[in-house]
Order: C-alpha cells, then sequence, then structure tokens
C-alpha cells in the first residue's frame, strides 16, 4: 500500500521548525532493564550544546508524540536543540525545502522513489561506506537494507544516502487461533503446506480466504502487495529488482507466473468469501472481519501488520486473532523473504549534530525506547527484544531479523502512474477476469507511455 494512501488531500503547508515544550524522558535513564543504557552513557560524551538539529519527518498526531519521545534523550543527553517538524504533503514540503535551499538536517522518508529524486539533484550527503557496512552486519537481511538506502546521485555514482529506521512487515497471514484449533488445522511451515491447507478448508466445506480489494480511489492495491510477496517465493530477489525496475517487462512470463498463482485464488470462489465477484467489491477495512463470524465465513487473511486496527473491538490479539509469516517454498530454497516498507533517514544538511544524530540511530536504545510503546518493528539484531510492547510485535521484529531477503512495497517502488495506477487498476481486471498475460500487457504498455 502506498504510504500516503489514507492520508487526507490537502494544500501543501510551510513546515515550522519549533521546539517543543521541555519534556520528560519517558522512562529514566537506568531504571529500566530492558533498555541498553550504556548507550545513554555514550551518547552523553556527545557535547552538541549550543547546536540545533532541525528534523523532518513523516509523523503527525499521535506518532509525532512517539517520535518527541525519542528526540528527548539525543536533546537531554547532548545539550542539542531538536526541532522536529512534519507537513501534511510531506512529499512535496521536502522537495520544496532543500529546493529552495532551506533543508532540513535530517529528513527522514518513506518512498525510496522521492529519495532517488533528491539523491541525483546532490541534495543528500553520502553516509559512507562505513555506515553502510555496519548495517549490513547488524541489520537482518543486511545487505538488502543496505541496497534499500544506495542511490545515485547527480554523476550517476551509487553511494548510501539513507539509513533504516523503524519498519513494516507485510508478509502476514491473519487467522483466529480458536477456529484453527477448532478445525484441527496447524499453522502451514512452507507454502507447499500452505496450498494444501487452503484446499483442506474447502474439502471440509470452508472458505479459506477474506479478500477486499476495495479502497475508493486506490482500489486494488491489496492485491499488489499479494503479487510482491508470491514474486518473492517464486523467484530470486534479482527477478524482484528488475520487475519494479522494469528491467523486464511487466509481461514478462515471471511476472505472469505470479499474478496467475494470485488470481487462482481471487478467482476461484470456492477460496475467497462471498465468492470472486465479492473480491474488489468489498472495503480492505471490512475484509478481514469473516475471520470472526459464528462459523467463520474465512480462515486466513493477507495483510500488512496494520490491519488490526480494523479488527473487530474488543478482538484480543493472540486469542482471538493471530498471524503467522507468509511461508516460502520448500522446494524454491530462496530463504526467508519479507516484504515490506519503512522509514529511512538521510542527512540534507550536513553539520556535527547530523552526523551524531545518524550514529544515535545505530544505537540499539534508540529503537527499544519506541519498541517499548507502539507500532514499531525493527530488523536491528542487536536490540532487546524484550522491549517489544507486546508478544505481537515482537515475533514480526524477530521475522524481520531472521529474514534472508527484506524487499520494500513494489508498487511504491515504481513510477506513481504504475504503482498506484495501472498496477492497481489491473489488479481489479485480473479479479474480475480478464487473462493475466493481458492484464499485464496494458499495465506494460502504460508504463512505456511514460519512458
Amino acid at each position: 500500500m502506498r504510504n500516503s494512501l489514507l492520508a487526507g488531500v490537502a494544500l501543501v503547508t510551510i513546515a515550522t521548525y519549533a521546539a517543543p515544550a521541555a519534556a520528560e524522558l519517558k522512562f529514566a535513564p537506568g531504571e529500566d532493564g530492558r533498555f541498553t543504557w550504556s548507550d545513554y552513557e555514550t551518547l552523553q560524551q556527545t557535547d552538541l550544546s549550543g547546536q540545533t538539529l532541525t528534523v523532518f519527518g513523516p509523523w503527525r498526531g499521535p506518532d509525532e508524540d512517539l517520535i518527541q519521545s525519542i528526540l528527548e534523550y539525543f536533546r537531554e543527553a547532548t545539550g542539542a536543540t531538536v526541532n522536529y517538524s512534519s507537513s501534511e504533503n510531506y512529499e512535496q514540503q521536502i522537495v520544496i525545502d532543500t529546493q529552495a535551499g532551506s533543508p532540513p538536517n535530517i529528513a527522514i522518508l518513506p518512498q525510496p522513489g522521492l529519495i532517488q529524486d533528491l539523491a541525483s539533484k546532490g541534495l543528500l550527503t553520502p553516509l559512507g561506506e562505513e555506515t553502510a557496512a555496519w548495517v549490513a552486519q547488524n541489520y537482518g537481511a543486511g545487505e538488502s537494507w543496505v541496497d534499500l538506502g544506495t542511490y545515485a546521485d547527480e554523476n550517476g555514482d551509487e553511494q548510501f544516502y539513507a539509513f533504516p529506521y523503524k519498519a513494516d512487515v507485510k508478509s502476514l497471514v491473519w487467522y483466529s487461533p480458536d477456529n484453527f484449533e477448532d478445525a484441527g488445522y496447524e499453522v502451514p511451515e512452507t507454502m507447499e503446506d500452505l496450498l494444501a491447507l487452503q484446499d483442506q478448508i474447502v474439502e471440509d466445506g470452508g472458505v479459506p480466504w477474506c479478500i477486499g480489494l476495495g479502497s475508493g480511489g486506490a482500489t486494488g492495491w491489496p492485491a499488489t502487495d499479494w503479487v510482491e510477496d508470491i514474486m518473492l517465493r517464486i523467484h530470486e530477489p534479482s527477478v524482484y529488482d528488475q520487475w519494479t525496475t522494469n528491467e523486464i517487462p511487466f509481461n514478462d512470463p515471471k511476472v505472469v507466473e505470479a499474478l496467475e498463482i494470485f488470481a487462482s485464488i481471487a478467482t476461484n470462489n470456492d477460496y475467497v468469501d462471498g465468492g470472486a465477484a465479492a473480491v474488489a467489491a468489498t472495503d480492505f477495512r471490512d475484509s478481514p472481519k469473516g475471520l470472526f463470524d459464528i462459523p467463520p465465513k474465512c480462515y486466513m487473511h493477507h495483510q500488512a501488520s496494520f490491519i488490526p486496527s480494523f479488527f473487530p473491538e474488543g478482538t484480543e490479539m493472540g486469542i482471538d486473532a493471530d498471524f503467522f509469516y507468509m511461508p516460502p517454498y520448500a522446494e524454491k530454497d530462496l530463504g526467508k523473504p519479507v516484504l515490506g516498507a519503512g522509514t529511512l533517514a538521510m542527512i540534507t544538511k550536513d553539520s556535527d549534530a547530523s552526523r551524531a544524530f545518524i550514529e544515535f540511530l545505530k544505537m540499539p536504545l534508540t529503537h527499544e525506547l519506541w519498541m517499548a510503546q507502539s507500532g514499531f518493528v525493527t530488523p536491528h539484531k542487536g536490540v532487546n527484544v524484550d522491549a517489544y510492547a507486546n508478544e505481537e510485535l515482537k515475533r514480526q521484529g524477530q521475522i524481520l531479523a531472521d529474514a534472508t531477503t527484506f524487499r520494500f512495497d513494489g508498487s511504491d517502488l515504481m513510477p506513481g502512474r504504475i504503482g498506484a495506477g495501472s498496477f492497481w487498476t489491473g489488479m481489479v481486471e485480473l479479479v474480475g477476469g480478464k487473462p493475466a498475460e493481458q492484464v499485464a500487457t496494458e499495465i506494460q504498455t502504460s508504463w512505456d507511455a511514460i519512458k
């Protein structure tokens, strides 16, 4: 799903860098054994008194409170003044600020395509090979994260610009443990097991999947996540990369294969709640509700980590609902690929404080402080996993740490007219019965038109 999907359309507002009122540290240093307090002691050795660090990011509302709680430790330990800002249309605002010559010191963004544009215009400061090597060594699927943070500069040279901080997991299948237990089903360990399970559910008189692609003007996007997850499970990661950059055409047989696998599920009346006709018509926010009906209308739902927000009120995680990692094919031997998204921090105005902030992001403590609060998972292998606020987040973090490959949401890597345009509409046509090869060819035609 595109990261700005649920954001309202608004006029660009000018970002202001206002310091927050003095705040107390969320967790007192040294008082909670879940946190790596030695990091705080190390941070205190960096004196940035009199320096101001401006940070621009995507977090607003309650999420801004969360990032401010992390920044407060940097303020307190180093003596720096740290001003955080955002904008309703932050993607446009960072372009305005950088091109006007008034960038923040640090920009944190969830869009690789936008970061590439900034890098190609010489608006970012390279973080260096040492930082790239650190990420490769300390993150699950580290080389994947290095690749994600590497972009071509104004001369076409590849450099590491973007440090990953805060991730999201998409390769999840949601289910009701009670329903599985009542039916005698076990969580599948391989894709072969998952496909066998869906057939067993049909044989037992049930329906394997709830799928809903409805999302107003963005209808179709949930299917793109399905296809991306399938691509990572039937082909090498390099094929995924070639696909998202159009080095291989959208109608390449490898891509068509993934579309056909998804279509074999979504267009099978026995496999989806309401039959194939309901898939495009059902809103994605309503689609998981069939898991909780009595008897269940479906047994599984493929969706990213945010979907519990739309579960029925009172749903208890771990009891009424749970998830498992969408498994790989055993016969393919492609490791443990994970599809997801996340935010990347980069230096848009270099300074001692900017460099110190990137070092701050390397510290386990900087991750643990948000892990302990809400909605944060990380591939950082050095964190204390007991800091996670709940067992669900802990398990998602473990999926990231154990991953052998991580790939960013493919539709967000494609040009907007494709990833948020013809790919979405093509998926609606696919579930409506149009042949996969025809759908893929039409998407490729739309890509050719913008070259």
